[in-house]
């Protein structure tokens, strides 16, 4: 073990209850501050954050359904183009847009600071682990702010722009108009972004279940049907009612859990190599 890793590990050690309390405090502190510095940015920022940002996947101009026209035009299916979304956005509270402007400032703040929020939390969890934990989970922090960015834009630029789509053409009778409250629109889109991107954090919890012994490739593999049923229960859940939905935030995760069986059994190989060499070194040194 390298010298100063093993006086940080001396110092930990002799850290008291309250010690570890005043240190997380630091890291909540600062990491409140990140938020609060990028909501206010979002809020001054409000004809892009909401003109652009929130706003878009409800307008006909947005990137995805231009795509989809272009995709419709080439391969000759019409019904793929998106040229019309019957709905208007209301508020029906005296406080509505305020609230909405500030809460959508909040969230678009926890985005954006995400990577810096877990790298807090990773400094306050990391000294806690042996040096060969840390060394097993180096790069956690590019990889889970990697995979959660890939989720959030996932969920912005494809399941929430086909599934505002679908509810905004949904009516029970032509008589019905829908007129959508901005609480519900963007309660909707925030779920929907932040749900995927949660959900593509499964190769990294797989990664460290499988560090941490409590799951092997081969468990993986033999629970594979089960796996696909919750995920697909999971996709129902944190998606309107309509199939195309349901089936396209599920068929990244079932991706996503065959890269993460893929990952256990690297790791696999990886402790069987370090066992086999501990033991011919063992075997040399008797």
């Amino acid at each position: 073990m390298a010298l100063d890793q093993y006086k940080e590990e001396e110092e930990e050690e002799g850290m008291s209850f309250l010690d570890h309390l005043e240190q997380l405090r630091w890291h909540l502190l600062r990491s409140a501050a990140a938020i609060l510095i990028f909501t206010v940015a979002a809020f001054l920022a409000k004809s892009i954050v909401f003109g652009v940002v929130i706003l878009g996947p409800s307008k006909v101009d947005f990137i995805t359904y231009r795509v989809l026209c272009q995709i419709s035009d080439y391969f000759n299916v019409p019904p793929l183009c998106i040229d019309t979304l019957p709905f208007t956005i209301q508020s029906r509270q005296m406080t509505g847009q305020f609230s909405m402007h500030l809460t959508s400032s909040m969230v678009v703040g926890l985005i954006v600071s995400f990577p810096y929020l877990f790298w807090e939390v990773w400094k306050f969890i990391s000294p806690g682990l042996y040096s060969k934990e840390r060394q097993a989970a180096r790069g956690a922090v590019f990889f889970v702010s990697l995979l959660f960015f890939l989720g959030t834009a996932f969920g912005y630029f494809i399941l929430a722009p086909l599934s505002i789509n679908f509810l905004a053409n949904y009516q029970l009778d032509p008589s019905i108009l829908n007129e959508f409250d901005i609480t519900s629109y963007i309660g909707t889109l925030t779920m929907l972004v932040l749900a995927s991107a949660i959900m593509f954090q499964l190769p990294v919890v797989i990664y460290f279940l499988s560090m941490s012994g409590l799951v092997t490739a081969a468990m993986l593999k033999s629970y594979r049907r089960h796996s696909i049923v919750v995920i697909l229960i999971v996709s129902a859940l944190i998606t309107p009612p309509d199939v195309i939905s349901q089936v396209l935030i599920a068929m990244p995760i079932l991706v996503l859990y065959e890269v993460g069986i893929q990952v256990a059994k690297r790791l696999e190989k990886k402790r069987a190599k370090k066992e086999l060499e501990d033991n011919l070194k063992y075997k040399d040194n008797g």
